[in-house]
């Protein structure tokens, strides 16, 4: 069994996966939509995904503000992880996801990713940031 890691935003759901013992994470796919409210076919992927790699657990983002404040932002996450529990039945854990996108972006500069192409690596790479911090947790 698997725990998948997302990281939700305005128009993109990074994905991420955990190998079947639950120590590292590794990169999926970056899931997309037009619009932020359209989640119809995100939900459908996502689950997909659930069965294809047989996930027991969803390790999702939840983006704090710096203050520890939670924002619109992280309420919309909220929002997602409780329908993704009532669309699965699985276990939603929201994870703090703060700076996982600026470590993301880091670590496409330090592997020379060209700014152009980092977009539609960086959703996938900030989601094993959080599943790996998850991970780590629980080792």
């Amino acid at each position: 069994m698997r725990i998948m890691g997302l990281d939700y935003g305005s128009k993109t759901v990074g994905v991420a996966m955990s190998d079947p013992l639950g120590i590292t994470a590794q990169a999926v796919e970056t899931i997309w939509r037009k619009e932020e409210n359209k989640l119809r076919k995100t939900c459908a992927r996502i689950e997909e995904l659930i069965r294809e790699y047989e996930v027991e657990r969803i390790v999702l983002g939840f983006p704090k503000h710096m203050n520890n404040d939670v924002g619109e932002r992280a309420e919309r996450a909220l929002e997602f992880g409780e329908m993704l529990k009532r669309r699965t039945g699985l276990e939603i854990i929201m994870w703090d996801e703060r700076l996982t996108t600026v470590e993301a972006e880091r670590t496409l500069i330090e592997n020379k990713v060209r700014r152009e192409n980092r977009k539609q690596y960086i959703d996938k790479i900030a989601a094993v940031f959080i599943l790996q911090g998850y991970l780590d947790s629980i080792c």
